[in-house]
Parts: C-alpha cells; structure tokens; sequence
C-alpha cells in the first residue's frame, strides 16, 4: 500500500520500506548524523523525494504499535512530513500507536494527535523504566485512526 502526500514546497510519497532495503534508511540516519537506527522486528517506513526525505520504525507491541526513529531531513522540515509519515504508517496498521520522547519535544508530538500515556502495555513501561535511569523521557499516546 502506497499513501501520497503533497506539501505546498514538493511532492513526496509515503510508504513501508521492505525489510531488504533497510539499509537505506540506516544509510539516511547517519549521513544526517542521526543516532537513529531503525529497530529490527519493525515495519520501516519512509517518505520519499524521489531520495529519502524521512524515516520511522513502528514494531508491533500489544494491541497496537511502538514508533521509534521518526527523523526528517533537516533541509525539509517545517512541512508536515513528520505527520504526513506518521499517519500513513499507523493507518496501515491496526490499534493505537506510543512513543517516548523527550520532554522538550512532548508539544511537537502533541500537535500530532499524542497525549500523556496514562497506561502503557507491559513490554513498554518495562523499557521506559529502563531507559529513564540514565535520561528523562515522556511516554505518548496516539489512539489509532
């Protein structure tokens, strides 16, 4: 399944990222310098200019989904692509979508449709806990669409 998206800049196209290509999405991190790598037992998903323009991970976790990696190419920012990717991905799916991250970008997330996870599935709050020994982050919540 292919979803389009336009901004008013450029055309761009979101879609999953077959296993066998992830590569280029590890490839888009670190030539933007990003510490991001996308998760193994994760549906990959990119936005597309023809080139990589974005990128995400959303792994199975509960009754729903567990979105790691979302970056967007600095030079395309500020366009909606963040959204744009996010939606197309968690429509694919079934079920709602969390997600951890810092507080200082907790508002961006909330223009997106996330607010404060009151519950998290088990496998999550177990990480969360682990993760949050060494830094501070927000659990998110985005019922699915």
């Amino acid at each position: 399944m292919t979803l389009h998206a336009s901004c008013a800049v450029a055309q761009y196209r979101c879609e999953p990222l077959a296993q066998a290509h992830r590569r280029l999405l590890q490839q888009f991190y670190r030539i933007h310098g990003s510490a991001m790598r996308p998760s193994g037992e994760a549906q990959l998903w990119v936005a597309r200019k023809p080139q990589i323009i974005a990128g995400l991970s959303l792994a199975p976790v509960a009754d729903g989904h567990w979105l790691t990696g979302l970056f967007v190419d600095p030079a395309h920012r500020g366009r909606g692509i963040a959204r744009a990717l996010v939606d197309a991905a968690q429509a694919h799916g079934q079920g709602p979508t969390w997600l951890f991250c810092a507080p200082d970008l907790q508002r961006f997330y909330e223009g997106m449709g996330f607010a404060a996870a009151c519950a998290l599935p088990e496998a999550l709050n177990n990480r969360l806990q682990r993760y949050q020994r060494s830094k501070t982050l927000v659990a998110l919540h985005r019922p699915g669409l």
